[in-house]
């Protein structure tokens, strides 16, 4: 949601593009990251936490390389080098146009065409230094492992069968090969030209490697029946089992902690109940 820009960011956005005119400038308020929108010119992406400030080098090499792949769309570069303002680190990156579409509307071609264009990007080894890939952590640190130790236990009585037989119902789905998923393909982290062209993906920080049928879950937000027709059966099948599983956007948290243990557990399951009480 856009607001007015506090006095600090707008210091830090004035120290990372020197010139660019302040006067249009809009704040968003992100999950990891604060971000002050300059239109035309830069997104200036502000740590809000000791770890996304930690992380941030990281994610910022992890755009450049993505950028630098030659996809079919445009994805943020970094036009600066991560710069620490005391305890944040911030980071300018280049301006991508077009907007996001509203939830339900969508062309099912263009979207099986982004999805592709992510399924078949050739991972690099110095790529996949830089991405989680959840499945190469066994034991407790496994993804599964901490779903049906740490969370299931947690629920309301009425929710842990149900949660047992989802889980166990996507641990029976047959391996995909990993390749690079973005993790967050809703709403405005997509944009989309006034001609309906895919202009470019945005808000990469929950990018790992994993099976592609997790983007093709969140794209979802476009409408179950424009997945449909977006995709191959198979594909379409193994999104809903992700997604039935507590929600995508929930499986993807844990999915990004890399064989890191999830942290605020309790608050994590209470976003699940309440997903699943929408979802019942």
């Amino acid at each position: 949601m856009n607001a007015r820009v506090p006095a600090d960011l707008l210091a830090i956005a004035d120290a990372l593009v020197p010139g660019a005119s302040l006067d249009a400038a809009r704040f968003v308020r992100g999950g990891i990251h604060d971000v002050v929108l300059l239109p035309g010119v830069a997104a200036v992406r502000v740590s809000r936490r000791p770890s996304g400030a930690e992380a941030l080098p990281r994610r910022t090499e992890l755009l450049r390389l993505i950028a630098a792949a030659g996809l079919p769309f445009a994805v943020p570069e970094p036009l600066t080098p991560v710069t620490r303002f005391e305890e944040r680190a911030a980071v300018a990156v280049s301006w991508i146009d077009g907007s996001g579409l509203p939830e339900g509307v969508g062309d099912p071609a263009r979207t099986g065409a982004l999805l592709r264009a992510l399924r078949e990007f050739p991972v690099t080894p110095e790529l996949r230094a830089l991405l989680p890939a959840p499945r190469e952590h066994d034991g407790r640190d496994n993804w599964a492992t901490i779903l049906a130790e740490e969370v299931v236990p947690r629920l309301p009585e009425r929710w842990r069968g149900e949660g047992r037989r989802r889980l166990d119902e996507a641990m029976a789905l047959e391996p995909a090969p990993d390749t690079l998923v973005h993790g967050d393909l809703v709403g405005n982290n997509v944009h989309w030209g006034d001609d309906g062209r895919l202009v470019g993906v945005l808000d990469w920080d929950r990018a790992h490697l994993f099976d592609p049928a997790i983007d093709a879950a969140f794209m979802a937000w476009h409408g179950w029946d424009n997945l449909r027709r977006a995709v191959d059966r198979e594909t379409y099948r193994r999104a809903r089992v992700w997604e039935r599983t507590f929600g995508v956007d929930h499986l993807v948290a844990v999915l990004e902690l890399g064989g890191k243990p999830l942290r605020y557990v309790d608050s994590y399951v209470e976003h699940i109940v309440a997903w699943l009480e929408r979802n019942a």
